[in-house]
């Protein structure tokens, strides 16, 4: 005979309340709710705490880093109607072999990117937060959302306009692929996604290239710094065209050194000073022979460099010195004259009229090219707008400052506006020669000293000798 307090064998034992909520019948909590759901429908399909917590703990995962499915990492699971049964269930096969059958307990678990809308039985033990890798796939770290959304609202906290999709990762992760087609990490994908093209600075140049309103600053400052020099004190306007002559024979040494041509520098400059300084105290005897001098000092200085390019480094050397130095010492003998500032004034007031009505007639009206193998923006066209402006400016000159004819004062505007036109086609084939846009950048809008002094240099001569013609005394 068994113990009262034991149950007989084979019977179930009863439950330590079944006296209260039983009536004597000994059943579990879990087989009262069990019961209760098949009876009532509606409690039936009611979620369990159990699977609401692991919903919620499985859609928390999902923002840590949850494999993408697509071609960014092909081992994730898949989702698609390759399981009718639940199409949100992974599949298995040889892209996953861990993957789980459709129908098993392990099946519910949410897939990246799907909501976690149902949970598993009552009863079932929950799912795993989040599908653990295959051993030895390499999943790529993709940009987390919350990363690129925060860029792409401009850090305002609003959300961007359309949303984020997965997709969208997948693009900006395959974008944002290098070189050897490895996709970057997330921080540079999301930087190539809210990536934004530079925006171009509106340009102030003219149709010839140049910067207009600096190159009118420019000669505004130049002229002034003449026009005050000579009205001043006349030695001064000596020294200034000094300077600006030995930065001439600079850049023109500078750029003559792309060709493999070396003249030598100090004796040139040593000939700047001697010739402007002869021209001023002993007129055109003094000019020639201070040219002699400084030819000679170029021979015997370019010995010390040996035999190996002799004759091409003191040929170029006597070319800069007749060029610059010699031609400039014209507008000095000019300047010692009597009425010295009138004439240096009408030579370089012709010369800029020159250069100005050419270049404002060229841009606008300019169809034929003067010489287009050695500047192609010259025209014939701008030669006639320089033709009218510098005759105008030459007659006004003549006529109202040293009260001559008015064919004297056309003839010189003709004249030196021939000239001019000849010493810039010179200097553009010395330069296209060279290879060279401009000779220096000293000057904004107009390049280097010597791309001013092209037009006045071989004009002063001419200038010289006419008003010597034209002028008593």
């Amino acid at each position: 005979m068994t113990d009262r307090d034991e149950p007989p064998v084979g019977e179930p034992a009863q439950s330590a309340s079944a006296g209260r909520h039983g009536g004597g019948a000994g059943v579990s909590a879990a087989e009262l709710i069990a019961r209760s759901r098949q009876a009532s429908p509606v409690a039936g399909q009611r979620t369990s705490r159990s699977a609401r917590r692991a919903s919620t703990d499985a859609e928390t995962a999902q923002d840590d880093a949850p494999p993408v499915a697509g071609p960014a990492n092909p081992a994730a699971p898949v989702a698609g109607p390759a399981n009718p049964a639940n199409p949100a269930a992974p599949v298995a096969g040889p892209a996953n072999p861990a993957a789980p059958v459709a129908g098993s307990p392990a099946s519910a678990a949410p897939v990246a990117g799907s909501p976690a809308s149902a949970g598993p039985p009552a009863g079932s033990p929950a799912p795993a937060a989040s599908a653990v890798p295959v051993a030895g796939s390499a999943a790529p770290s993709a940009p987390q959302p919350r990363l690129v959304e925060a860029l792409r609202s401009g850090g305002s906290g609003k959300p961007a306009r359309g949303g984020l999709a997965l997709v969208d990762l997948q693009r900006t992760e395959a974008d944002a692929a290098d070189s050897n087609g490895r996709p970057a990490g997330g921080i540079e994908a999301a930087a190539a996604a809210v990536s934004t093209p530079e925006i171009a600075k509106p340009s102030r140049k003219s149709r010839s290239g140049r910067d207009l309103p600096a190159a009118i600053g420019v000669g505004a400052a130049l002229a002034l710094l003449v026009i005050g020099t000579l009205t001043l004190y006349r030695p001064s306007f000596v020294v200034l065209l000094s300077i600006a002559v030995a930065i001439g024979v600079y850049e023109m040494v500078t750029a003559v050194g792309t060709v493999e041509a070396r003249p030598p520098l100090v004796p040139l400059l040593a000939g700047v000073v001697a010739m402007e300084t002869a021209a001023w105290f002993r007129g055109p005897d003094g000019l020639v022979g201070a040219l002699l001098l400084t030819v000679l000092g170029l021979t015997v200085w370019r010995l010390a460099d040996g035999a190996a390019g002799y004759l091409r480094d003191v040929a170029t050397g006597n070319l800069v010195a007749l060029y610059i130095p010699f031609l400039a010492g014209f507008a000095v003998l000019m300047a010692h004259a009597d009425d010295g500032v009138a004439r240096v004034v009408l030579f370089v007031l012709t010369v800029v009229c020159s250069d100005t009505g050419g270049y404002a007639v060229g841009v606008l009206f300019g169809k034929h090219p003067m010489a287009p193998t050695v500047s192609p923006k010259k025209s014939w066209e701008g030669f006639g707008g320089s033709l009218l402006a510098g005759s105008i400016a030459g007659v006004l000159m003549m006529v109202f400052c040293f009260h001559q004819q008015w064919w004297q004062g056309a003839l010189f505007g003709v004249a030196i506006v021939a000239t001019a036109t000849l010493g810039d086609l010179g200097e553009s084939m010395i330069k296209r020669d060279l290879g060279l846009k401009d000779m220096g950048k000293l000057l904004p809008g107009h390049g280097g000293v010597m791309d001013r002094l092209d037009s006045l240099l071989p004009c002063a001569p001419v200038a010289y000798l006419l008003l010597a013609a034209f002028l008593p005394g």
